[in-house]
């Protein structure tokens, strides 16, 4: 689906989805619960001008400004946005998080700098945890768990609704987008899937992508011993990772958004396969510009 308008999506009582389409590089989804007293956000969006209106579309079903923000993980299209909402929110993120977000600063501004993000100030997390924590937004019960290692990236966050079955899972799923897992782990992702899995909720809000089930779980898990698969083989041989990607046959996998994220993950299996500890940083550089010429030579563009 092409880009359109973001769309609010009541999920349970006091639950609502943001989905910002068509989920491509830097139109992430968020999330906010209220009891009309309070509000929890979950994540904000890449740019100013988008989280304004993520803030307008959250005042517009009665909630008012959020005491709370979770964050998913410290990527600028979930966090650019958090200085719209804080110091008033109390900034809440993994441990991890808070410490990649700060050394990351503008991070969309180095990948994208002709892109108009906005007035962006980074607002890392303030209160942090290690394993799990659990906030109350009046009766609704909201549980933040980490992976246990790096998956997405090392710091990610699951924000789990037990009783409503609801769970955001941050960018540990892409539906209908491929996954991406250079900043964190292909071993550790597929980790996480357990994780995900075990918590037995039935609407699943993706980091990217329309609102789904847990079926979408599956569909990661083969995608990504695909990519485990490829790279045994395109190691074994000696190749690069970009030569293994301009090789392979994706298969079930064409039709995915972004299949230059390929590449990337290849080079994250590459470092696993060589024996580098899961979430050991890797050449930014290196991998955006392999990106880049797995996608024809046309630079990934964000769409914000």
């Amino acid at each position: 689906m092409p880009a359109t308008d973001p769309y609010t999506v009541q999920l349970a009582p006091g639950v609502h989805a943001y989905v910002q389409p068509d989920g491509g590089w830097c139109l992430n989804n968020a999330g906010f619960i209220s009891d009309g007293h309070s509000t929890l956000l979950v994540d904000t969006t890449a740019t100013e001008r988008r989280t304004l209106a993520l803030r307008d579309a959250l005042l517009a079903t009665g909630a008012p400004l959020p005491a709370t923000l979770v964050n998913t993980h410290h990527h600028g299209d979930h966090t650019y946005g958090n200085a719209v909402f804080a110091p008033e929110a109390l900034v809440i993120g993994h441990e991890s998080s808070r410490s990649e977000q700060l050394a990351a600063g503008h991070q969309l501004h180095l990948i994208w700098p002709h892109n108009d993000f906005g007035d962006i100030r980074i607002a890392a997390p303030t209160l942090t945890y290690h394993d799990r924590m659990t906030v109350h937004v009046g009766q609704i019960e909201v549980r933040l768990l980490h992976p246990g290692g790096a998956a997405h990236t090392p710091g990610d966050t699951v924000v789990h609704l037990p009783r409503q079955g609801v769970v955001f899972t941050g960018d540990l799923i892409f539906q209908g987008g491929t996954p991406f897992v250079p900043m964190g782990s292909l071993g550790g992702s597929l980790r996480a899937l357990d994780l995900l899995r075990s918590l037995d909720a039935t609407t699943v809000v993706p980091g990217h992508g329309p609102i789904t089930d847990p079926s979408a779980f599956d569909a990661t898990e083969r995608y990504l011993r695909f990519v485990l698969e490829l790279a045994e083989k395109g190691y074994k041989r000696g190749r690069t990772p970009l030569e293994t990607a301009v090789g392979a046959d994706l298969g079930e996998f064409a039709a995915l958004r972004e299949s230059e994220r390929l590449v990337a993950n290849l080079h994250r299996a590459y470092a696993e396969l060589g024996g580098l500890p899961e979430g050991s940083p890797l050449d930014p550089a290196m991998v955006f510009a392999d990106m880049t010429m797995l996608n024809g030579g046309v630079p990934v563009a964000c769409h914000a």
